[in-house]
């Protein structure tokens, strides 16, 4: 029997928390039982498809998929390396990252020791002599506003921004297949013009775009409420040969317990690192939250002196004087631990979450060292990719490469069958 609790429910399928408790009282679901803070749940018994796909889930299977061969990959945007790492451990041959950043250059570099990682501008790069080189291309590229979306102009709208050098490379390096990654609102964006011109230019430059998807990092092996859309994009003349197939989630949800002590996450428990620390009247505040509780569970004249203006505020302010929880996932990390508005306290010491506290958050292997100050890891690992998921994605590229290798040989036989 898997169990599941109520806030680790409602992190799944994103909804509030006073949402199960209401399917809770009307009989829609019904709790093994409930303490204070908490309704246990059986997984398999929830009538939930995403639950149900967690009960049903082929993760080990996909966790098996290996290259048929040796599939060469360039990734751009690279950051600290989360979303790198995973495509690599999913067996993918990085043969470039390109990263701005000084110091999460010399993170990659320090970790990515056989990989060229070019270090400038990405306007600056020359992407043709990798034409016909690289089998797969990836990046998180930042998204700016299209100052012309609504013009319809497509690949010409995109100038000056970062996705259109995105595109650039893509058309340079004609990859079989490309993974765009973004913020879950990239959709939405500027009432669906952003995305519009997107998925025009992707059409322009050749290559059909598998509809998108928003995946919870917390459905994929990842103690963190944190929220990606990935755009898959298949070259045009292979499209139809092949079908692509979105990661299994994991069978259950991740907690900061599983984090930060040794079990089914990591070996050891967490080591000791660098990490910020309260001012002494905040720590003093923060001190009588409870664990997973905030603000609202202070005493009112304490409520008063922290939020001060934002006390007479509407609004739950839910992330403000929050207290994490050993026993559900992080709320997605920041490029700051401290800050007041999206407040990481840990849960049972008063103090921010360190930097492998952290990096362990974004699933980052022990080992993986993090160039810079402290402040500066802080800010590569909060923008990160969520190693695990990006590894769960990364299996289903592979499986995809796979099988577009197996019917371009398919074809190559029957071609030569007839001649």
């Amino acid at each position: 029997m898997t169990i599941i609790n109520s806030t680790n429910l409602a992190s799944v399928l994103v909804v509030s928390n006073s949402t199960v408790d209401s399917w809770v009282k009307c009989g829609k679901i019904s709790p093994l039982k409930s303490d204070n803070s908490y309704s246990y749940f059986d997984l398999h018994k929830l009538p939930f498809p995403e639950i149900q796909q967690m009960s049903q889930s082929s993760w080990e299977t996909e966790e098996n998929i290996k290259p048929v061969r040796k599939f060469n990959s360039i990734e751009l945007f690279a950051g600290a390396g989360g979303l790198a790492l995973g495509l690599h451990k999913a067996g993918f041959n990085h043969v470039l990252l390109n990263e701005f950043d000084k110091d999460a250059c010399e993170t990659l570099r320090l970790n990515f020791k056989d990989t060229v990682v070019a270090e400038c501008d990405i306007h600056d790069l020359d992407f043709t002599p990798y034409k016909g080189k690289i089998d797969f291309l990836s990046g998180g590229f930042p998204c700016q506003a299209f100052s012309y979306a609504g013009n319809q102009k497509g690949f010409e709208d995109a100038r000056g921004t970062l996705f259109f050098e995105l595109a650039r490379a893509i058309k340079e390096t004609q990859p079989k297949v490309f993974l765009g990654e973004n913020v879950k609102g990239l959709v939405t964006h500027d009432n669906g013009k952003t995305f519009k011109v997107i998925s025009q230019i992707i059409d322009d430059l050749g290559y059909y775009l598998v509809p998108p998807r928003v995946l919870k990092a917390v459905m994929y092996k990842v103690p963190q409420k944190r929220e990606r859309i990935f755009l898959v994009g298949i070259r045009k003349d292979l499209a139809d040969l092949v079908k692509f197939y979105w990661p299994s989630p994991y069978h259950r949800v991740m907690t900061l317990r599983d984090t930060f002590y040794k079990g089914e996450l990591f070996d050891s428990d967490v080591p000791q690192s660098s990490g910020q620390k309260y001012p002494k009247r905040k720590a003093e505040i923060l001190s009588q939250v409870p664990m997973g509780g905030n603000w609202r569970n202070l005493p009112e004249e304490l409520q008063r002196e922290y939020m001060k203006g934002s006390f007479h505020l509407e609004g739950g302010k839910t992330g403000m004087a929050r207290r994490l929880s050993l026993d559900e996932p992080s709320l997605t990390l920041t490029c700051a631990p401290a800050q007041k508005q999206t407040e990481r306290c840990h849960p049972l010491e008063t103090r921010p979450l360190t930097v492998r506290e952290y990096a362990r958050i974004q699933t980052f292997p022990d080992s993986w060292q993090f160039a810079g100050n402290e402040s500066s890891q802080y800010k590569q690992i909060g923008n990160a990719v969520p190693v695990n998921l990006a590894n769960a994605m990364g299996h289903s590229l592979i499986r995809l490469l796979n099988d577009i290798e197996a019917a371009v040989n398919q074809e190559e036989r029957l071609l030569a069958k007839t001649a």
